[in-house]
């Protein structure tokens, strides 16, 4: 879904102003950018799954190991998985006020669907957010709060639970020199991000500031691809502080609680799946599969591959066999977790995806927004 409005018009460069056949070259530029990025995910993945984990241990033995468990270990890995799934609904239905569950559930599994699959699919995730709850009659001041807090709140649990799974270490005195430093380069992110975000929250000439300063760095990117200078970013960011106070006033608690929940389970999921498989809290105690886990969930930062396919299973492989995994059950359990929590969700959001593009019944269905959360009587300082 295109936007039409008048504010996105203005941006556009006049016609006048486009140099003869740039449209063509920067179509033809971005669709080789996007073949390579294919080419470079592809023989990444396949270096990785086909030449590194053989060296880690026998696939006959690795899967060995998975047809060992017992119909109730499997049924017990499937309700982790489910409700590790219904976890990533609630912090949606948290950051957007008015959206239903089953809503939540067809945005949130299309879009890891796409996420999970394209390189760079982060952002195609993002502008498939913005069709489906525009689709249902949420404007993109409201789709961008959800998508700008959730992200907010998911990032900062995701730097937050390195430095948690730090201190349960040190209590342990299992924290050695190298973890010490992740974890405190850790909690300098997680302070300095904490820190922008109430500033920019706290006053809005300080928002305005952030704003132009993103404009101004984002200026040299968009000449390079032969698109005006950023504009208006100032006012921009002023407006959305507007709007986000609304939502964090009344829900911080509902996002918080929800986004720990949701990182939480996943852990869980890990966790299970390591105890199913055979790998006692002898081998791998709980809070060193939680620093492994912690300190892996970074790496999908760095979009190398679609989900940080490859690289989360060599992290999480080499990190449980160092903490005393046996090899085969740990590279055993890593498949299992990852089938579980990466493929099972594209296989569910190709469904929800078809689902939304035939379903008519949501069409517009946005109830209007409630004065509780909206930017009314906000005020800086």
């Amino acid at each position: 879904m295109m936007d039409r409005s008048p504010g996105h018009q203005a941006l556009a460069p006049r016609e006048a102003d486009v140099p003869p056949g740039s449209g063509t070259a920067a179509r033809e530029l971005s669709t080789r950018k996007k073949a390579a990025r294919l080419g470079v995910s592809l023989a990444l993945v396949v270096a990785i799954f086909w030449f590194v984990l053989p060296q880690v241990a026998d696939f006959s033995d690795v899967w060995a190991e998975i047809r060992a468990m017992t119909p109730l270990e499997l049924a017990v890995l499937a309700a982790a998985a489910a409700w590790n799934l219904v976890t990533y609904w609630m912090v949606v239905v948290a950051a957007t006020p008015g959206l239903t569950y089953r809503q939540a559930m067809v945005l949130t599994e299309s879009t890891t669907a796409v996420a999970n699959t394209i390189p760079g699919g982060g952002a195609v995730a993002v502008g498939l957010t913005y069709s489906m709850l525009g689709s249902w009659g949420f404007s993109k001041s409201r789709s961008t709060v959800s998508v700008i807090v959730s992200g907010i709140w998911n990032n900062l649990v995701k730097l937050g639970m390195p430095i948690l799974a730090l201190a349960l270490l040190a209590f342990q005195g299992d924290a050695g020199a190298s973890r010490v430093a992740a974890g405190v380069a850790g909690i300098g992110a997680l302070i300095a991000a904490v820190t922008l975000f109430a500033l920019v929250l706290r006053s809005p000439r300080f928002a305005f500031r952030v704003g132009e300063a993103a404009g101004r760095a984002m200026t040299r990117p968009r000449r390079l691809l032969r698109r005006p200078p950023a504009s208006g970013w100032g006012d921009a960011v002023t407006k959305f502080r507007g709007r986000v106070i609304g939502l964090v006033r009344h829900s911080w608690i509902r996002l918080t609680v929800s986004s720990l929940v949701g990182h939480l389970s996943l852990y869980l999921v890990l966790l299970v799946t390591l105890r199913d498989i055979g790998v006692s809290e002898n081998e791998v105690g709980w809070v060193e599969a939680l620093a492994v886990f912690a300190f892996v969930r970074l790496l999908t930062a760095i979009p190398l591959t679609p989900g940080g396919l490859g690289f989360v299973e060599l992290g999480l492989i080499g990190g449980l066999t160092s903490a005393g995994g046996e090899h085969a059950q740990v590279v055993a359990a890593v498949l299992v977790y990852r089938m579980l929590t990466y493929v099972a969700p594209i296989v569910f959001g190709v469904a929800t995806y078809l689902f939304w593009r035939r379903n008519t019944s949501w069409l517009n269905s946005a109830p209007p927004l409630d004065p509780a959360f909206g930017p009314s009587g906000v005020t800086g300082g």
